[in-house]
């Protein structure tokens, strides 16, 4: 089987690709090894997972990551969401179409790594817009009725992948907003489970290229 390595932002990440992604490449001769990253260390050693404070974190990750020669391939699953200001190519992001400004910080991401084993994929824009290619799912794993349960103005978008990524606007703030018990690690991942990876990368163009490669690698 073929050894890929993914970078996650988080736990919820980690789970997503634990119980999703890897039993279904698997059937496509992929053995998939999730990694969380690491966003800091103290001086004791111990190392602490989840979220990006720094590009430079993410750089030594994956740098790390390209260590293993076993590796097919070394991936990311990150939010394009709240990327720190140091990212690469986020000085020259001038495209206002969600697709387009993903596609020139994954460019250049891959760019400055420099690896032809690395292929970057930053999610559109959280997590959660995953979650939004079946709303009626998210509050049925809170024990919710959806009829009682309305998102604002998410009939607008074409995809769940450009729902914006504005303070209040973005997919989790969708959720909190209404459902303020949503827990990403606890709920995330068994709504994507729920809702089907056949699904979401139906709904998902820009996830559904990232899969369809790791499938034909």
């Amino acid at each position: 089987m073929k050894r890929i390595l993914i970078l996650c932002e988080g736990q919820t990440e980690e789970t997503f690709v634990t119980r999703i992604l890897a039993p279904h490449l698997q059937q496509f001769d992929k053995f998939i090894i999730p990694t969380g990253l690491v966003t800091k260390k103290v001086k004791a050693g111990q190392e602490f997972q989840g979220g990006i404070t720094s590009y430079a974190r993410v750089r030594r990750d994956v740098i790390n990551l390209l260590h293993d020669s076993n590796a097919v391939c070394i991936t990311t699953l990150l939010d394009y969401y709240r990327l720190p200001r140091d990212f690469p190519g986020k000085a020259t992001l001038s495209a206002t179409a969600p697709y387009d400004r993903v596609a020139h910080l994954e460019a250049a991401f891959a760019a400055d790594i420099n690896h032809p084993r690395f292929r970057p994929y930053l999610m559109l824009h959280e997590f959660e817009a995953l979650l939004f290619v079946q709303p009626s799912a998210i509050p049925v794993a809170l024990g919710r009725d959806p009829a009682d349960i309305s998102f604002k103005n998410i009939g607008q978008f074409n995809s769940p992948e450009e729902i914006n990524e504005g303070k209040d606007t973005h997919p989790a703030a969708r959720i909190t907003q209404v459902l303020p018990g949503y827990r990403k690690a606890l709920h995330g991942p068994l709504i994507a489970e729920r809702i089907g990876l056949p699904n979401l990368r139906a709904r998902c163009p820009h996830f559904a290229a990232w899969l369809n490669y790791l499938e034909k690698l």
